[in-house]
């Protein structure tokens, strides 16, 4: 056999080991899990965070962004969830000067009277919740929830939340929105990932007003 064909036989090798590889690792992250969120009297939940953490394994996002306008004196949208590393700009597409600030530990910061889009963006670096308001405009408020994970998602009108596919093994599932008590905790229960799922029903502790 001469050395051409020996070097295509292991081109063909190696890209049989590639495919076989890829299969394998897609194999192992299933479909996306649905997580239907409700109150205390069972109505669906809009703008509920919803997460599953690998316990004491904190991901770290790399080079994520994302984007919180301010539009008719509103922050859009009312709640933000991002992974921790994530930079979020905050542009003002409105025709009045804002003043984004936050006061809350996990991420202190202020972006004084400006119009457009800031010069820089802003850092989430570690876990918690944010709120942020507008220093001219008192009814502007948003919400962000920064997460140790990039299996997340944000529920829709309908109470369901849709996460990514995650690799099979056992999570913690967390979920919280803004409208609990602050003194609430983010509620939690463990679930097993594997080809079935989960799909899920949690009941938050409010009722929806």
């Amino acid at each position: 056999m001469n050395r051409l064909r020996i070097n295509s036989c292991i081109s063909t090798l190696v890209s049989l080991v590639c495919i076989a590889a890829s299969q394998l690792v897609a194999g192992a992250a299933h479909a996306n899990s649905v997580i239907q969120v409700t109150d205390s009297s069972g109505q669906p939940v809009q703008d509920a965070v919803v997460y599953a953490e690998l316990a004491g394994s904190p991901q770290i996002a790399k080079s994520a962004t994302a984007e919180i306008q301010q539009k008719d004196k509103k922050f859009m949208p009312f709640v933000t969830v991002v992974q921790t590393g994530t930079s979020i700009s905050f542009p003002n597409n409105d025709t009045v000067r804002h003043h984004a600030y936050s006061f809350s530990p996990a991420k202190p910061f202020e972006l004084k009277l400006y119009s457009g889009k800031p010069a820089a963006p802003v850092i989430f670096d570690k876990s918690g919740t944010v709120i942020v308001g507008c220093n001219i405009h008192d009814q502007m408020v948003a919400y962000i929830h920064i997460v140790d994970t990039p299996y997340f998602a944000k529920t829709d009108a309908s109470g369901a939340a849709r996460l990514p596919a995650i690799p099979a093994g056992k999570y913690v599932l967390k979920t919280w929105h803004p409208k609990q008590p602050a003194s609430a905790p983010v509620q939690e229960q463990n679930i097993q990932i594997d080809s079935n799922g989960p799909n899920l029903t949690v009941k938050l502790n409010y009722k929806a007003g």
